[in-house]
């Protein structure tokens, strides 16, 4: 797969040289705008590292205790946990756009959606999903912080746990404004302190764990399969919330490889994630899992503890920096007209009232299963027209045609919506929501004894939808692409 537009400078300069538009400790020039040849660098290895350190964190513990709690033995967790990680090569096979264009993911759906249809799409799957995913993960940063202040002496009344979270949200958005070269730099040092902290726990989880566990009264049948359906939902939740992963390739020459960015993107995100949830699943086969944090302290050493508090703040405040950068993005792409450092710092003053919200009212593990199994239902179907989209144009996409949002855009469509893609993500995401059982259980789901569909439904009637509205478009001049 190759961009259609050939380098105009081939040789003309060194792509490991770093350009001063994204150097490490400045904040970056560059937003949704297209990133030029001369500017291009790196190699697609450094992506490994960034997707690691957003997967070694808290919240992939929670989900994989969660899978014990719902009734599955432990070898039955570990294959759902293998199965939903899976989707890990779907985000690998997206960040090919970004080199392909130059153009983060947000601006490259305008192919799919059009200019003004993918303003709708952006402001509900990326900036809206993104501002929950925010929240969600600085809660789960905040309870660990809420923990070490205690160990400190300090009470974790509502003063102090609103400084904690500011704190947090601080720290988080400094990365996500000084962007794409920082978080390059700064990623595989973060990696390395998080594997060492996690070898530590898993030291201390499997010198506990039962390894023949399984629970009181074995599901067997429908009931098996529907919680089997539900756990593969819950961990493919994760990688399909990346439809954005060209953001952090974009940067990237045009004529890196394809399938070493699949391999670095898919491997960073799938090996830390599969190990990490694993671990929180032997942990529950020794300790109770509903209160994670309580009860993994409890088989770790003592010395161990503020450093493992610090781990989980470390690792999702990691991956609530990706998700920041991304949203920032997203606000610009929906039409907001602000600088992206500004627009990053908008939406973590949103996410810190989420958050607020999720720990002073909602419970925390509830909200986490809830939430990401229910945004499935979109994600899916989205992750689906845009994977189809790269196979049917064979990767190739005009990057300042993309940026153009005039109705001279070879993008505009009709009336500025491409009809295929709405047409496709639409009809997904119902498919999806009437074979969805999490918050609701949707008619299918409820004719088949509980068993939710909703991912593969959802991904196949988008992709399908998709491939056969845009199959004619694609061969003739309404291609969506310049020559």
């Amino acid at each position: 797969m190759t961009s259609t537009i050939p380098d105009p400078h081939p040789g003309a300069h060194d792509p490991r040289d770093t350009p001063s538009s994204d150097r490490a400790g400045r904040i970056e020039v560059h937003g949704i705008d297209h990133i030029p040849d001369a500017e291009r660098h790196g190699r697609p290895r450094e992506l490994f590292a960034v997707w690691a350190a957003a997967n070694v964190n808290y919240l992939s513990l929670v989900v994989g205790g969660a899978l014990i709690l719902m009734g599955l033995s432990l070898w039955q967790a570990l294959a759902v946990i293998v199965a939903g990680n899976l989707f890990w090569a779907a985000v690998g096979l997206l960040a090919v756009s970004g080199p392909a264009s130059g153009t983060p993911s947000e601006v490259i759906m305008r192919a799919m959606y059009g200019v003004r249809g993918n303003r709708v799409n952006i402001a509900i799957t990326g900036w809206a999903i993104c501002i929950c995913y925010l929240a969600l993960n600085m809660a789960a940063a905040a309870l660990a912080a809420f923990s070490l202040a205690e160990k400190a002496g300090i009470p974790p009344n509502a003063g102090v746990k609103i400084v904690i979270v500011v704190v947090i949200a601080a720290l988080t958005l400094a990365i996500s404004v000084y962007g794409h070269a920082t978080i390059v730099k700064l990623y595989p040092l973060i990696t390395l302190a998080l594997t060492a902290a996690f070898a530590v726990v898993a030291a201390g989880v499997l010198g506990h764990a039962d390894f023949g566990h399984a629970p009181a009264e074995p599901l067997t049948g429908g009931d098996l399969w529907a919680v089997i359906a539900a756990g593969v939902t819950l961990i493919a939740a994760g990688p399909l919330s990346y439809t954005n992963s060209a953001d952090f390739s974009r940067y990237l020459p045009r004529t890196t490889s394809p399938k070493a960015i699949v391999f670095w993107n898919a491997l960073g995100g799938f090996l830390p994630s599969v190990v990490v949830t694993s671990l929180g699943a032997f942990a529950a086969t020794a300790v109770d899992m509903t209160d994670p944090q309580t009860a993994l302290e409890a088989i770790l050493p003592a010395w161990f503890t503020p450093v493992f508090l610090l781990a989980l703040v470390l690792g999702t405040v990691s991956i609530n920096a990706m998700t920041a950068y991304s949203s920032g993005l997203a606000l610009q792409a929906v039409g907001v007209r602000i600088r992206r450092s500004l627009s990053v710092v908008v939406d973590g003053v949103l996410a810190v009232a989420l958050t607020l919200y999720a720990l002073l009212v909602s419970d925390f593990l509830d909200t986490v299963s809830s939430v990401l199994q229910l945004t499935v239902v979109l994600l899916g179907p989205s992750m689906a027209v845009y994977a189809t989209d790269i196979l049917l144009r064979r990767n190739r996409y005009d990057g300042p045609g993309l940026t153009d949002e005039t109705p001279d855009s070879p993008f505009w469509y009709t009336a500025g919506v491409n009809r295929a893609g709405a047409a496709a993500l639409t009809a997904g995401a119902a498919a999806a929501a009437l074979c969805v059982n999490t918050l609701y259980t949707g008619p299918v789901a409820h004719a088949l004894g509980g068993v939710d569909l909703s991912l593969p439904v959802g991904v196949a009637v988008a992709s399908a939808i998709y491939a056969v509205m845009m199959r004619r478009p694609l061969s003739g001049p309404g291609a969506g692409m310049r020559a």
